[in-house]
């Protein structure tokens, strides 16, 4: 099938849905993941295929775990970064499609359940627990903070062009920012963005993310938590901070703030499966099964079907 100029598997049912056309594609959920794995992880060396296939593993434990997810709207998932990229037949690749075959029916287990699949970009040194990302997701064993320090020096995902990353602000074009965003994402209004005297990290998580951000205005104090320091700090260019694992430094004039750098590392939200992390792993000699228990600890590989 072709929707918008992009093909599909399986069939497409449309239907309206709030004023627009919905497309839902149903598909098998082999089929889905072929379109899945080179979405996620771009296209990859021969030398690389334990990476594809640690993805296609927690790709198909994500799809399995979150079946019904939308219901109510008539879809299991979104083919967006909500959930996990998916590409339709334009995405397919022979190594991505390889990894998924090789894995069929494989999924990440612990206690016998599926487990809570997250994955990321990069996560710069270590990964985060789920308290540190996300609200309503309590910390669960398997999901703690893993260090992605390779034995002979450096990192696993250190080859990630996303590894560390800077933004800068000056103090106008941050406090415009934050009148756009505050808002919106945690409904302060614009006006107590008076002007800005400080901004500075207050607590770090588990695996030295920063948990609370303080924004210093004209009266008092505006608290930012984990799960909004991305979404809040945009970049100048409108985009979402990289990720909380961030060293803030303030220049002032007078008292008030007059520049601020951002100095970060990684790429996304942290948690679970690194996926540069895993490139790095493959290239070492890990096998997929070697990569997953490294980023879920405690965690098995079970055949589902």
């Amino acid at each position: 099938m072709s929707v918008n100029g992009h093909s599909y598997r399986g069939t497409v049912d449309l239907f309206v849905q709030g004023g627009g056309i919905t497309a839902v594609n149903r598909v098998l959920i082999e089929d889905y993941l072929a379109g899945v794995v080179s979405a996620e992880m771009g296209h990859r060396a021969a030398s690389e295929a334990a990476a594809l296939g640690a993805q296609a593993i927690v790709s198909r434990t994500y799809a399995l775990k979150n079946r019904g997810r939308y219901a109510s709207q008539g879809f299991d998932l979104t083919a967006g970064v909500a959930d996990q990229a998916y590409g339709g037949v334009d995405a397919e690749t022979p190594e991505g499609t390889a990894a998924v075959r090789a894995t069929t029916g494989l999924v990440v287990t612990y206690g016998g359940q599926l487990i809570l699949a997250f994955f990321h970009s990069t996560c710069g040194y270590a990964t985060a627990t789920p308290s540190e990302a996300f609200r309503g997701i309590t910390n669960v064993p398997y999901l703690r903070s893993v260090s992605d320090r390779k034995p002979g020096g450096g990192y696993y995902c250190d080859i990630s062009p996303r590894f560390r990353w800077r933004v800068e602000w000056d103090g106008t074009t941050l406090r415009d920012i934050l009148r756009r965003t505050l808002p919106n994402v945690l409904g302060v209004a614009a006006e107590q963005v008076d002007r800005l005297r400080d901004v500075r990290v207050v607590h770090t998580g588990p695996s030295g993310r920063a948990t609370e951000v303080r924004i210093a205005v004209g009266r008092g104090e505006i608290p930012i938590f984990g799960p909004d320091i991305r979404a809040v700090f945009q970049t100048p260019e409108g985009r979402p901070l990289g990720s909380t694992a961030v060293q803030l430094h303030p220049e002032y004039q007078a008292d008030t703030l007059a520049r601020l750098v951002a100095a970060g590392a990684g790429w996304g939200h942290g948690v679970g499966l690194c996926q540069w992390g895993a490139v790095g792993r493959a290239r070492a000699g890990q096998s997929y099964d070697q990569i997953l228990s490294a980023y879920f600890p405690g965690t098995k590989v079970e055949r589902w079907y």
